[in-house]
């Protein structure tokens, strides 16, 4: 099993449609909740990116909707990582209510670009030790 970060989160009244469930582009914010969950559980910031003069924007995204969450549920984001080549980096995750269904999966696929040019920069070369530390995580577990 690969290392995994949780995070617990309330969906909001906001982030329901007329039919009181979470209405699908949220899931991406969820999945962003994650992510940013899962980098700072292995000791990173994304602000210090930020300020280093990169981004790390997404490639690509998917969801596959299994279940609804409703307004008053709790939710567990569980975030891990399927790739980390150097250039592109795939955090996966599982979104389950409180009752331990399945709602939502996913995955998002990042990039790291120099903020100034947004050109694609390798991962690895841009913030090594976070790489390794990436990969580090991936083998262990």
């Amino acid at each position: 099993m690969p290392y995994q970060v949780k995070k617990f989160i309330t969906p909001q009244y906001a982030d329901t449609d007329m039919m009181g469930v979470v209405y699908h582009a949220n899931y991406i914010k969820f999945f962003e909740l994650g992510r940013t969950a899962y980098i700072q559980e292995a000791g990173y910031s994304y602000v210090e990116m930020e300020q280093a003069g990169y981004y790390a924007p997404v490639y690509d995204v998917y969801a596959t909707y299994k279940k609804p969450l409703v307004y008053g549920d709790e939710a567990i984001i569980t975030t891990w990582l399927s790739l980390n080549d150097g250039v592109k980096t795939i955090y996966q995750y599982e979104i389950k209510n409180q009752h331990d269904d399945v709602c939502v999966t996913g995955y998002t696929t990042h990039v790291i670009v120099k903020k100034d040019t947004f050109k694609p920069v390798p991962f690895k070369r841009a913030f090594p030790e976070w790489y390794e530390t990436y990969n580090r995580l991936m083998e262990e577990h």
